[in-house]
């Protein structure tokens, strides 16, 4: 199994960025993908999960109504579509898979619970 993020960068507050999360050695029709970010100096934060059976999507209070997460199975891969970005975005981007059951969901999947497997992150600043 790997994870690998892509799409992040550097960008002015209130612009948007899509980062990608392309999964192997599994297909996204079971279990759920997660984001996690890691600003400088803090924790880990969830801030979006999507089940890969129905879709359903989930949510960090500070994300919610600017951030989208959506997934093409296609080409195996769930995207965060970040909008309205603000200077404390700013943080490593991280996808994690929750594949082995038990299987988590919700403010579960953000507190960290399920979590199976880990990419290495893509960097997000916003900033002037």
């Amino acid at each position: 199994v790997q994870l690998v993020e892509s799409g992040g960068g550097q960008v002015q507050p209130g612009g948007s960025l899509r980062l990608s999360c392309a999964a192997s050695g599994f297909t996204l029709t079971y279990g759920a993908i997660i984001w996690f970010r890691q600003a400088p100096g803090k924790g880990r934060e969830g801030v979006s999960s999507i089940n890969n059976l129905d879709g359903t999507t989930f949510y960090a209070a500070s994300v919610k109504g600017r951030f989208a997460i959506s997934k093409d199975g296609a080409v195996n891969t769930v995207y965060l579509q970040m909008d309205n970005l603000k200077p404390e975005d700013t943080a490593v981007y991280f996808c994690a898979a929750d594949v082995i059951p038990p299987y988590y969901s919700g403010q579960d999947h953000l507190d960290g619970r399920g979590v199976d497997y880990w990419g290495n992150g893509t960097r997000v600043t916003v900033s002037s």
